[in-house]
């Protein structure tokens, strides 16, 4: 009996030292999973000596813990999925905010949409050499498009595709076009516009004024009123507000009222000015 006790006792305490060596080596993740593990083979009753246990060392190491605790990406991966898959989570969270865990799960789920939609090399760039040579023929040649150039780079036995000597040639800048504003600005002088609109009576009648209105003062040229507009009227009144020479520009919307008779007029007809415009607006 003497001499199996010391072989007992150094067999215990060789397997301590294994298991404390075994727990300090594992993280706090795996340490988690094992005990997930092992707490399925235990009765109800040791479950719950467990967890008032636990829970009492939780207690005295939030009192005596610092203020900021060091967690391994393992340690937030956990929370991460327990706080997708239980429902409860935040009613057991002591350690941390539950605002945390939350930031955890937005950051992971922003890094795997940036990891899955990342630029994944495609086919391979063209040679410098090849880039300079469609430049240079389109330089030279600046009535060639992208298939005559593609054209005669297959005649020097270059293998490339239509698209990508469109994409390589040199683009060519347009002269910027004149906007709205600096044609009124340019051609104000010039501009005249015309336009019914509707004016009710005391007796429930409704009258149509039509109005010929200058641009450079804001000027009215010619009104006048009618009950029952038509297309021959309103061809008259443009014949009387330009008797002798029209504006270059006459600006109108596009009603049924203003039809040929009236763009005949604007256009070519009797004594307006030969080079005017008529535009139209919707």
């Amino acid at each position: 009996m003497d001499t199996e006790n010391p072989v007992r006792i150094e067999n215990a305490g060789i397997r301590s030292v294994r298991e404390i060596i075994m727990v300090s080596t594992m993280t706090p993740f795996f340490i988690a999973l094992l005990a997930l593990v092992a707490s399925t083979f235990r009765t109800r009753a040791a479950q719950q000596a467990e967890i008032v246990a636990l829970r009492h060392q939780i207690a005295v190491l939030q009192q005596s813990a610092p203020r900021r605790l060091r967690l391994r990406p393992s340690d937030r991966l956990l929370w991460i999925v327990l706080s997708r898959f239980w429902p409860g989570w935040r009613r057991w969270l002591r350690i941390l905010k539950p605002d945390t865990v939350l930031r955890w799960r937005r950051r992971a789920f922003t890094r795997y949409w940036t990891r899955k939609s990342r630029r994944r090399p495609g086919r391979p760039g063209l040679a410098a050499a090849i880039r300079d040579l469609i430049q240079q023929m389109s330089q030279a040649n600046f009535l060639w498009g992208a298939p005559r150039i593609h054209g005669e780079l297959l005649k020097l036995g270059i293998q490339v595709a239509p698209s990508t000597v469109g994409k390589y040639l040199r683009q060519r800048r347009n002269p910027p076009s004149q906007t709205w504003r600096t044609f009124l600005t340019n051609h104000v002088k010039q501009m005249a516009s015309m336009d019914f609109f509707i004016v009710p009576t005391a007796t429930f009648r409704v009258l149509f004024v039509f109005i010929v209105l200058a641009h450079d003062r804001r000027r009215v040229m010619h009104f006048n009123v009618t009950d029952h507009p038509s297309e021959e009227w309103t061809a008259q009144q443009i014949r009387e507000a330009f008797p002798w020479e029209a504006p270059k520009y006459l600006i109108r919307d596009r009603d049924g009222i203003f039809g040929c008779a009236s763009t005949a007029q604007v256009t070519s007809g009797g004594r307006t000015h030969p080079r005017r415009l008529l535009v139209e607006l919707w």
